[in-house]
């Protein structure tokens, strides 16, 4: 007997198979809200009251399975009882399909994340489609919660105690292949013989997959207590207990608690109960929230980017090229000689190997980047980017030679890292096509990429932008033509006070610890070195011609002698030795100084881009600084942490700080308003 539901079709074939497939209304995604996991269990009745030989659950939606909880939902809960009641109901309703007396099978296609995936752990059996879209994980610990409808009874069970949290604890995603080899799924196949698969496991009727052998040595209990120790020492190397406490929570509940499954469940919803309301979990929802926001703006009814040509082969214009290229576009690169383009591509070879792990990929991909030293690719490009040195001169003798070879819809973007775009646009004939496209270092792991409004530029120039970054799967933000923008802007005086203090005597290892302890992903001084001090030194410049900004004698005597950091081997530390470690140790007074130097500088340049509105709201400021520096993501942002720690209060210190240390730490006029 077939039956529709709001959310669900619901159909049973003369085998007495019963096939329930999922197409949440008015979304493009399913996503297990609270009415879907409602439906699923009204459907889940109804099901067993017709008896059928087994249950096979699939998605309707090309997109894929189900990409996890409704996160909007999360915002939602504001205390731990009402947190507790909802994470129960989800289990009884996913323990209902473990215990049906009848197979139960998931069809996977495309990703199948979060709540997905612990939907088809609690199935008897799961298939997997061999499209490489396919993406089967538990990335819950990025959200500052770790799985809670079963996920981590049923994952340590299914792929062994090690193999299981090893993969919530990272958030990783896997693809078919590697989901069949780790257990995490019975079968694969192309996504056109998912049902038949389905159907041979029916008829084969194995019991259900459980980690065996030394997979499941692990979890014994004279062992279990080791291996979470280990465990324990392993995540803390990577996540501090106090900023991100979910991995460590996860692994207390398989530690104590592994033995008995029944226990487990109770408490892994009591974790996850905990973990939901903490300020991390709300501030990392609230990030995944505006990064959605981010790529919002890559969805507009722009005409796709196919080709691109990218002026300068050095590390940031061959890099911008040859992810382009990894992502699909046909990719022009110019330089002065073939000599000069030969490093971009032999980097890029190395990446296209590492990123696809398939030769035929590989070539592919490096057939789509093309060395182009003639400049010939700029004619038929839609979008050309200049990647050259941050020289206004240069620039635009550069833009008199391209502007006049471009086709007429054609998109002139520079990825100039402080210099206006207004000055840049002189002498352009059609200055309506001019944006910045400011890409970070290193390309292949920054997320985030500044699109720059001009005064002149035009609406369609910009959504080319938007369509190009999202096309290459990266996080736009929109951001008014200023010196440095948004990004560079805050963590220019942020840099330069790291560098005032390490010229006070202050050590760069305390320095740096002090930031690290405070959230941020690696101290100022190591990201100087790591930048290149050269760089820093030069936009510093820029900001001292624009913005009255200082420069530490110091790091001009450092750049004049040739000490430019990791490049040199020798900067604010010494690279030739090896990997640097900055320092540990207790927070003391001199730790404490250090940190509120540091912050106030950054804060305060936050409230003062708010101000100057050089990017539309808050929100933005808070996902650009996370997005592209790091910011800590556990405080949600430069003025989410501002808000929480009470504005008067920063403000106050701020003054105290501009008593002690000069003018720099004034707080801007903008925390009125904060």
């Amino acid at each position: 007997m077939d039956k529709t539901f709001k959310n669900f079709k619901l159909e049973i074939d003369p085998q007495g198979v019963a096939w329930l497939a999922l197409d949440k209304a008015d979304a493009s995604a399913n996503v297990l809200s609270y009415d879907v996991l409602m439906e699923l269990d009204a459907a889940l009745t109804h099901i067993e009251s017709q008896k059928p030989s087994a249950l096979v659950i699939y998605s309707a939606k090309k997109s894929g399975f189900i990409a996890g909880a409704d996160v909007n939902e999360f915002t939602k809960v504001t205390d731990e009882a009402s947190a507790l009641t909802l994470i129960r109901r989800g289990q009884d309703v996913f323990t209902r399909i473990e215990t049906m007396p009848f197979p139960s099978v998931a069809l996977i296609h495309g990703f199948c994340l979060g709540g997905g995936t612990e939907l088809a752990l609690a199935c008897r059996y799961r298939v997997a489609s061999t499209d490489e879209k396919t993406q089967i994980g538990l990335p819950e610990v990025k959200l500052g919660i770790h799985p809670g409808f079963g996920g981590t009874v049923r994952a340590t069970r299914i792929m062994g105690g090690v193999a299981g949290l090893e993969m919530m604890l990272t958030g990783r995603n896997f693809s078919a292949k590697a989901a069949k080899k780790s257990g995490l799924v019975d079968m694969t196949a192309p996504e056109r013989h998912l049902k038949t698969a389905a159907l041979s496991l029916i008829k084969k009727n194995a019991p259900p997959r459980k980690a065996g052998g030394m997979r499941a040595i692990a979890a014994l209990p004279v062992l279990r207590g080791i291996t979470a120790g280990m465990m324990r020492k392993k995540t803390a190397e990577k996540a501090n207990p106090e900023h991100y406490p979910s991995p460590f929570a996860m692994i207390d509940v398989w530690a104590k608690y592994g033995g008995d499954e029944r226990r487990m469940m109770e408490e892994e919803a009591l974790s996850v109960s905990r973990l939901i309301v903490s300020d991390t979990a709300q501030n990392l929802v609230r990030l995944f929230q505006l990064q959605d926001r981010l790529k919002g703006f890559s969805k507009k009814n722009a005409q796709p980017v196919k080709r691109l040509h990218v002026v300068g082969a050095g590390i940031m214009g061959g890099d911008i090229a040859a992810w382009s290229a990894l992502r699909g576009l046909t990719v022009t690169l110019q330089d002065r000689e073939t000599k000069f383009i030969a490093p971009a591509i032999k980097r890029a070879a190395g990446m296209f190997k590492k990123k696809l792990k398939d030769p035929r990929l590989t070539q592919l991909a490096l057939d789509r980047l093309i060395p182009d030293p003639s400049g010939a690719g700029a004619a038929s490009a839609d979008i050309v980017i200049e990647a050259v040195f941050e020289d206004l001169k240069v620039k635009r003798e550069l833009f008199a030679r391209l502007e006049p070879v471009m086709k007429s819809g054609a998109v002139l973007a520079t990825n100039t890292s402080s210099i206006p775009l207004e000055e840049m646009a002189a002498g352009l004939a059609r200055p309506e096509r001019l944006v910045g496209i400011h890409f970070f270092n290193p390309v292949a792991q920054m997320p985030l990429v500044e699109v720059v409004q001009g005064a002149g530029s035009g609406a369609a120039a910009l959504e080319a932008a938007f369509a190009y970054v999202g096309a290459i799967g990266k996080l736009p933000v929109p951001v008014k033509s200023s010196p440095g923008f948004l990004v560079n802007r805050v963590l220019m005086p942020y840099l330069m006070e790291a560098m005032v203090m390490e010229s006070e005597g202050i050590p760069a290892a305390v320095i740096d610890a002090a930031a690290v302890r405070f959230g941020m992903p690696m101290g100022p001084l190591l990201l100087g070195d790591t930048v290149g001090l050269d760089i820093c030194y030069h936009v510093a410049q820029v900001f001292r011609e624009k913005l009255g900004a200082q420069i530490p004698a110091k790091l001009e005597s450092m750049v004049k002698d040739g000490k430019l950091g990791v490049k040199s081997g020798q900067g604010y530390y010494d690279h030739r030795s090896g990997k640097v470690r900055t320092a540990a140790g207790p927070v003391t007074a001199e730790m404490k100084e250090v940190t509120d130097r540091l912050m106030m500088r950054y804060v305060n340049e936050c409230v003062a881009c708010l101000r100057e509105g050089i990017v539309a709201d808050a929100d933005l400021i808070d996902a650009g600084m996370v997005f592209g520096t790091g910011f800590a993501p556990f405080r949600g942002g430069p003025l989410r942490y501002a808000r929480a720690a009470g504005k008067a209060a920063l403000a106050a210190r701020l003054e105290e700080l501009r008593v002690k240390y000069g003018p720099r730490f004034a707080p801007d006029a903008g925390w009125s308003a904060l």
